[in-house]
């Protein structure tokens, strides 16, 4: 691979590059970014690999914007953990990857729980990543060579992995179930950040009740759309303890507000103070509803004790089948499942053979979980003669 490590930092090379990448299948791409001190991430670094070409680019002299070529062309992107690498380009070039293959996703359809990219370079290719530039601040310039070394090495290989992952998901059967949930991954991205659903994130909230939780719900998407205003992180506006005491005490004054649990003076500031105070008094007297997901369907304090089980089930059935069991069902999965929620992943898609159709047995009685010789838990059918117990 022609390894070149001097990034780009003009219109006109940048150009050069995607006239050539945009022809290719397949692309791995890559980003370095920080975001401690603001609300969207900092784009520091993209790297781009494709046919026997890398590059790297340095958006701090060039725009990544233009990137939105490469992005919307025929070209799959191959990228390793991409969450937050998708948010990054969405918010710089305005539009995210057609496709994508998802090296960390695909892995976990093959028995990998959640591997870091060095993970797979040693177990495919019995290669060793660089570690020590990992948390280095990649806005100082000049970058040195051993960082641009170690932003290249996040992409050299990305395709070769990208490759053996998916001729062994083809020979399993299971490369149409990975293309699913990169596809779902993409669709979560493209939806990006709801200041409406901020509150979701918020423990103390999701526990109120009635017009406290109306209130604290609004509170939160304020929060969430005055930090974007001014690129600030939300907990350094107000931190989540302070979003649910304000919306249950309703300061009025300023000396009220500072007075509030969880507030920080310092962090309410240039007029901060005064547009939350604002926004209190105009809320205070709205007729504010409840959102609707905050009466999600409660779960039968019967089923319970079975929550604990099923999930223990699940995760084990998942590594017995080659499965990361956080991508086959979570403990929420499971709860969801069990409280008919109808939105559960685990009803959609193959999650629906692999996970929901035997709970289902276990929840008509059909079926039941033991132990085998090996300590193991097992799925049976359900004979349906209970133990006899010895009398005290």
């Amino acid at each position: 691979m022609s390894r070149n490590l001097a990034p780009i930092t003009t219109r006109r090379e940048l150009s050069a590059m995607l006239s050539d990448a945009t022809a290719a299948d397949a692309y791995a791409l890559d980003t370095e970014f920080h975001r401690e001190r603001t609300y969207y991430p900092r784009l520091a670094l993209v790297q781009i690999a494709w046919h026997d070409q890398l590059a790297i680019i340095d958006p701090t002299a060039v725009s990544a914007a233009p990137l939105a070529e490469l992005l919307a062309g025929d070209g799959i992107a191959v990228l390793h953990a991409a969450e937050q690498d998708l948010e990054v380009l969405g918010h710089e070039c305005g539009t995210l990857p057609r496709r994508i293959f998802d090296t960390q996703i695909g892995a976990g359809f093959i028995g990998h729980s959640s591997p870091s990219l060095a993970a797979l370079h040693d177990c495919l290719l019995g290669v060793e990543l660089a570690k020590e530039a990992r948390l280095s601040d990649w806005f100082q310039r000049p970058l040195p060579d051993h960082m641009l070394a170690y932003a290249a090495a996040d992409v050299e290989r990305l395709l070769e992995i990208s490759d053996l992952l998916q001729k062994e998901l083809s020979a399993r059967g299971r490369l149409e179930w990975a293309e699913e949930e990169c596809a779902l991954l993409l669709k979560r991205a493209a939806a990006g950040r709801s200041p409406a659903d901020a509150w979701l994130r918020i423990k103390e909230v999701r526990r109120m009740e009635g017009r406290t939780q109306a209130v604290a719900q609004a509170v939160a998407q304020w929060r969430e759309e005055h930090a974007a205003r001014r690129n600030q992180p939300v907990r350094h506006l107000l931190s989540d303890l302070g979003v649910a005491v304000v919306a249950q005490s309703m300061p009025k004054t300023l000396a009220q507000l500072r007075e509030v649990r969880g507030v920080e003076p310092r962090n309410l500031r240039k007029g901060a103070d005064r547009e939350l105070l604002a926004f209190l008094k105009e809320i205070r007297e709205a007729d504010l509803a409840v959102a609707p997901t905050a009466k999600a369907p409660k779960l039968d304090p019967a089923l319970k004790p079975a929550v604990n089980l099923i999930a223990s089930w699940a995760a084990q059935h998942a590594v017995q089948a080659d499965l990361a069991p956080a991508l086959a069902a979570t403990r929420s999965d499971i709860e969801a499942l069990l409280r008919g929620d109808p939105d559960c992943r685990t009803l959609k898609g193959w999650r629906a053979d692999i996970i929901a159709a035997p709970v289902q047995q276990l929840l008509e009685g059909t079926a039941a979980v033991a132990f085998d010789r090996q300590g193991r838990l097992s799925l049976e059918e359900r004979s349906g003669r209970p133990i006899p117990q010895g009398e005290s």
